[in-house]
């Protein structure tokens, strides 16, 4: 039997623990802890909580209308003569299709695809994400459907070649969701790490932990490749040391979960990082 303790207790968005400063996942069972007869449970409360399909709903709905503000022209954003007129710049178009794309295929894979395990986010969390990803995407098309902006420097061969890789990385990505959305379908007692299948994209597994953030960091960089815009490889950068930190994280726990886990595989650069 156990004899529990309870310091706090809150009904919603607690944190739970056995021990202070380690949480309890929501797979776990008491009666498998490694705890005696008696045993005191920690609960925090963690504040206002939204639920992680939430979560991604504000973050990408924000950057795919902001972006849409700024291509169409709207008054008061650039002088009026420039007001409700579009480019001249072929690229200018492409470059709204390929960012609308983007953001249109992160909201159908948080409904469809994505399966979550973690509940909930912080409210404050989320308002410093949202500011993020909305404050950035903003950024980026105040530049690029600016009516001074300049094409890139090679043309149309810059172009079309940016976007083959920027197509290619989207499939790619949304290729590994599918896989993990498989992988999680088989619930916490069936655990087990990805691996790849006839799907070709899915060869990035052979060689690291987390291609979704690679072929995610190669949509981006093509992204600023077709665009040549500075702001868009700053925001890439920005990208890529963050997407680093959650693939070097993920790539350590599988070690320390899995014991046959594959030595080839690095965190998301094959063969590097």
């Amino acid at each position: 039997y156990f004899y529990f303790f309870i310091w706090i207790c809150l009904p919603k968005g607690c944190f739970c623990s056995y021990t202070e400063g380690k949480s309890l996942r929501d797979d776990e069972i008491l009666q498998n802890l490694p705890v005696g007869t008696t045993a005191t449970m920690y609960f925090k409360d963690l504040g206002p909580q939204l639920g992680w399909t939430m979560v991604f709903l504000a973050e990408y709905i924000g950057p795919l209308l902001s972006y849409l503000l700024f291509y169409f022209r709207i008054p008061y954003i650039y002088s009026n003569r420039y007001a409700l007129s579009s480019s001249p710049h072929p690229v200018v178009t492409l470059a709204c299709v390929c960012h609308t794309f983007h953001y249109t295929k992160r909201l159908i894979e948080t409904i469809f695809v994505h399966r979550f395990s973690h509940g909930t986010m912080p409210l404050r969390t989320i308002v410093k994400n949202c500011a993020y990803y909305w404050g950035f995407s903003a950024w980026l098309a105040y530049y690029i459907n600016h009516p001074l902006y300049t094409p890139p420097s090679y043309g149309e061969l810059q172009v079309n070649y940016a976007l083959i890789l920027f197509v290619m990385c989207e499939m790619g990505n949304f290729s590994i969701h599918l896989t993990l959305n498989k992988l999680r379908g088989d619930g916490p007692k069936g655990r087990r790490f990805p691996m790849p299948n006839k799907n070709p994209f899915t060869w990035l597994f052979f060689f690291v932990s987390c291609p979704n953030y690679t072929y995610e960091v190669g949509a981006w960089v093509s992204f600023s490749i077709m665009t040549q815009c500075l702001p868009v490889a700053f925001y890439t950068l920005l990208g890529f040391i963050q997407m680093t930190i959650w693939a070097k994280g993920k790539h350590r726990a599988y070690i320390r979960e899995f014991k046959d886990y594959p030595s080839l595989r690095v965190a998301i650069i094959p063969l590097i990082l």
